[in-house]
């Protein structure tokens, strides 16, 4: 069996590489930073640690590397004899990987078993996205190909903080894990992936997972940059913040209890869970890399105002959510072109305009009003 696996980075090595390569497919990295193809292709393992409680060391052999910037033609060519294909690039990438899976399609035997695609992203319906950047590509031809390939919607969760400078493509990882995966596309043909779950309704839980792990960790970035920590672990041990991260997270679980019926308890559980992995020591996470790209994580589908619009319109209370928002405003990060954007945008739009043109929400909005108040009360000061 075979996978071929766009995105090569700490994610594609420690997370979605790691678990093919258990599942016993041999694992085809195809990324455009050279050095990382290069190393890849020069070792012939590389080591998956896990830190903290549980945690243990992982070996992952068996795969190769291809460069889809230098060689298209050999990623097309792998595509089309591969079982699966995974990606974790970042849902604006897909449009660009979407090219590389389609000549692949084309090349694939018509009589071979459907190629199983999955869009391992921190994004609601990133397979859809792909999928449909495919269609587009395909244009006429769609119709011949759409047999050759299904699409399955997943949804995905482990830690992999920045990595040292000097650790190569060793990757170190939080223990904790979680792949769902929706069963439909594949009419009982389940790619083989230990630990991972197959569900008949993936909403649910991809809405539970974006709404509370990529919430809280933002949540966390950002009130934790505010008040001059560097650490994530650092920043949930003082206890303002952790208040902070926590009355949003409360005001997400209310949503996902009213709109997907979760058990409070369940939810609650679930929080303390995500709470105590922000707070791994072991884990050398920081503000600035979870704070990084302000302007997407604060637009209208993304982890807060998705799900405090939603809130907002069911009369469910959004001050907690509204106020890490607050804390986003203050993010700043020179590295970091977003974050430079975004200090650039309060700077030359009033209130209402940022508004409207960051968070995608029209004056009408329930929630507009209160996000409006906290931009103009940031530009004021």
């Amino acid at each position: 069996m075979k996978a071929v696996h766009f995105g090569a980075g700490n994610i594609g090595r420690g997370f979605v590489g790691l678990l093919l390569h258990e599942g016993g497919y041999e694992v085809v990295f195809s990324d455009v930073a050279a050095p990382l193809v290069d190393a890849l292709a020069a070792a012939d393992a590389y080591t998956v640690h896990e830190v903290g409680a549980g945690g243990v060391d992982r070996e992952v052999t068996g795969f190769r590397a291809v460069n889809s910037a230098e060689d298209p033609q050999a990623v097309a060519d792998e595509v089309a004899t591969a079982n699966v294909v995974t990606t974790a690039v970042g849902p604006t990438i897909l449009r660009f990987i979407a090219p590389h899976i389609l000549a692949g399609i084309a090349l694939r035997d018509p009589d071979a078993p459907p190629l199983q695609v999955m869009a391992c992203e921190n994004a609601i319906g990133a397979t859809d996205q792909l999928r449909a950047e495919i269609v587009e590509l395909a244009g006429a031809t769609w119709d011949a190909l759409e047999g050759r390939v299904v699409f399955a919607n997943t949804a995905v969760d482990r830690i992999v903080p920045g990595q040292p400078a000097d650790g190569g493509i060793d990757v170190t990882v939080e223990p904790f894990f979680e792949w769902a995966i929706e069963r439909g596309p594949f009419d009982g043909d389940l790619p083989s992936i230990p630990g991972a779950h197959f569900v008949d309704d993936l909403a649910p839980y991809i809405e539970r997972k974006l709404f509370t792990v990529n919430t809280g960790h933002a949540a966390t970035a950002y009130h934790g940059a505010r008040a001059g920590f560097e650490r994530i672990a650092e920043a949930l041990a003082d206890p303002a913040v952790a208040a902070s991260v926590e009355a949003a997270l409360e005001e997400t679980s209310a949503l996902l209890a009213a709109k997907h019926g979760f058990p409070a308890d369940e939810l609650a559980t679930y929080r303390a869970t995500i709470l105590e992995r922000f707070r791994n020591p072991a884990l050398p996470d920081t503000v600035q890399r979870v704070g990084r790209q302000p302007l997407r994580k604060l637009s209208r589908h993304e982890r807060f105002v998705g799900p405090a619009a939603e809130a907002a319109e069911r009369g469910l209370s959004t001050s907690a959510l509204v106020a890490a928002i607050s804390a986003a405003l203050a993010f700043s990060d020179e590295g970091d072109e977003q974050a430079v954007q975004l200090q650039a945008l309060l700077g030359e739009l009033d209130a209402d305009a940022f508004t409207q043109q960051v968070t995608g929400l029209e004056p009408a909005h329930p929630l507009f009003p209160a996000i409006r108040s906290a931009v103009a009360e940031h530009q004021a000061a």
